[in-house]
């Protein structure tokens, strides 16, 4: 029987059954404070936490269900229920479960157009020793994170909000250059707040007391997670984020981490030419393994509203596009 978790509910008991930070309590208490609409489930065994999008002008809303398991047919009974009564389009549905298919039979569940996540991440093994690690790397990635310290580069964690702040001025000089239009300043301040005491780390690189380049790090059950960076302009031929990711990856051993996902990259054999080709490469460089996920589905409840929905997104991502 599905249920609805009200918020008396015991923070420690429903974060034994998160599988992902996005699934835990202080995700959700953190995407209320951004004002949107936060529903949390339990079927008893797993617990899915979604949020509902406000679409402007309208009375309609759509779902997201990020990083959990694979909703069952009863969950997704409930949700198809709960979407009528609710004006609720489709739910965006992207679980955290490595290579298989959703072969629903009784729903309208779809291959998402729009992903919020990309398909692939690369994640290293942590059960392996320092030495390990470092022989797994890339020859060029060994010598640039030497090259770091011998130039003088040196790593701390200021897991703090004047960490936050260094990072957050990196993040978004990062996102100035890269033309990427993601989440507000107010946004992750938010992320941060909520975030900060159990789960978020930060690790900044410095040189002289300059900082060149920052990490956000999330930890939840004995995996690390790497979903926010940002780098300056400065010094760049000193390698500050190769040592800083070797750092990462030393104090996600330190925490207890078993594995480290990089939250997404391209697949293996990528092209070269794609944006996303650096970012992938450089993670490469560390060992690490591809990884597929089961994809990006969405659960339409309402399929003329959900094929206008889409039309206008796709018509908004192009006009985006040229903007920038």
């Amino acid at each position: 029987m599905i249920k609805i978790i009200l918020d008396n509910y015991s923070i420690s008991d429903f974060n034994k059954q998160a599988l992902h930070p996005l699934q835990t309590w202080e995700w959700g208490e953190a995407r209320k404070k951004t004002e949107v609409e936060v529903l949390r489930l339990s079927d008893g065994k797993n617990v899915f936490q979604l949020s509902f999008h406000k679409i402007p002008n309208t009375n309609y809303k759509v779902g997201y269900l990020p990083r959990s398991v694979l909703p069952s047919a009863d969950v997704l009974n409930f949700l198809t229920d709960y979407s009528k009564k609710n004006k609720i389009i489709f739910i965006k549905i992207e679980p955290y479960v490595e290579k298989s298919e959703l072969k629903p039979t009784t729903y309208d569940l779809r291959l998402s157009l729009h992903p919020l996540f990309p398909s692939w991440t690369q994640v290293l093994d942590l059960n392996k020793s320092e030495d390990e690690l470092l022989k797994s790397f890339h020859s060029k990635t060994r010598y640039n994170i030497r090259l770091a310290e011998k130039k003088g580069v040196v790593i701390k964690e200021i897991s703090n909000d004047k960490g936050f702040e260094i990072f957050s001025k990196l993040y978004f000089e990062t996102c100035k250059r890269q033309k990427y239009f993601g989440h507000t300043i107010k946004y992750h301040k938010i992320i941060w707040d909520c975030l900060k005491k159990d789960i978020t780390h930060i690790l900044i690189a410095f040189y002289n007391d300059v900082p060149l380049a920052a990490y956000e790090l999330f930890y939840f059950k004995n995996t690390l997670y790497y979903p926010y960076g940002g780098t300056s302009i400065e010094y760049r031929n000193l390698m500050a984020s190769n040592l800083l990711m070797w750092e990462a990856i030393k104090l996600g051993k330190k925490l207890g981490a078993t594995k480290f996902d990089m939250w997404g990259s391209l697949g293996p054999n990528y092209d070269v030419t794609d944006p996303w080709s650096g970012f992938t490469r450089f993670k490469e460089g560390y060992g690490t393994k591809f990884t597929k996920f089961v994809g990006s589905y969405d659960l339409v409840v309402n399929p003329t509203l959900y094929k206008i929905y889409n039309a206008i997104y796709s018509l908004r991502e192009i006009y985006l596009k040229f903007k920038r």
